[in-house]
């Protein structure tokens, strides 16, 4: 049976692989994001899409009012892949005074990288199909083990607590809550158009397996959450980063 399956920043990278799994396995799909010629040119079949800027309330209650006509008043799968390094995508104004480029840029990584989960979640929340609903969060290897982009990693790590705490408020309604935590993936936006190939072979040398990830290995992950499969797992952190930080 089809499945209702939004799925935030579907239009590149983690998202968009996300959203071809859901799309091949035979759901429906609708695809969320701030820019709507990067949605337009996702190869999904069949994906709706709506642009939303899910980091402000009427962004986050537009998108969820038009995930519930579409898909007549439930959710079955919530994937919250939209987020990105504030540092490059809204960079603090040139010239500004040092304090006050350390506020924007902290700012802005906290609502790019987590008001964008928690709104549409809590718009949401009462309308995820009960039993049988699934939330889906990707975080990052930087939330666990910081980064030198620590307002990055900050954001990230926020959603953490967020999950264990979704996971036990709807745990009774039978939903499942759980963040994935990717390493280093190649070909997304996130790590930019260029890399050294020193500073690819760091990265990849610092796996267990060998090579980078991709946007597929995420993108299985998170259909396992949703299967029946992953039923029974909740409110937890999944790492996928080839070994490159052991579990805890």
């Amino acid at each position: 049976m089809a499945r209702n399956v939004m799925i935030t920043g579907g239009g590149t990278g983690i998202g968009l692989a996300t959203a071809q799994a859901f799309a091949a396995e035979g759901d429906k799909v609708l695809l969320v994001g701030r820019r709507i010629e990067v949605l337009e040119k996702a190869d999904v079949p069949g994906a709706m899409k709506y642009p939303a800027d899910l980091g402000t309330v009427e962004g986050a209650r537009g998108a969820a009012g038009f995930a519930l006509e579409a898909f007549g008043g439930t959710v079955d799968v919530l994937v919250h892949s939209a987020g990105g390094f504030a540092g490059r995508s809204d960079p603090a104004p040139e010239g500004a005074d040092p304090l006050d480029a350390v506020a924007h840029d902290w700012n802005a990584n906290f609502r790019i990288n987590t008001l964008t989960s928690v709104l549409l979640t809590e718009a949401l929340r009462e309308h995820l199909t009960s039993p049988g609903g699934r939330i889906v969060f990707v975080s990052s290897i930087a939330a666990l083990r910081g980064s030198n982009q620590g307002s990055y990693g900050a954001a990230k790590a926020a959603l953490h607590p967020y999950t264990y705490d979704l996971a036990r408020q709807l745990g009774p309604r039978g939903i499942t809550v759980n963040a994935v935590a990717p390493g280093y993936i190649e070909d997304t936006e996130f790590f930019g158009p260029a890399m050294s190939e020193a500073e690819y072979r760091r990265r990849v040398d610092a796996t267990l397996t060998g090579r980078a990830g991709t946007p597929d290995d995420i993108a299985a992950t998170v259909l396992w959450l949703a299967a029946p499969g992953g039923g029974h797992v909740s409110g937890q952190i999944v790492q996928v980063n080839g070994g490159e930080l052991l579990g805890r």
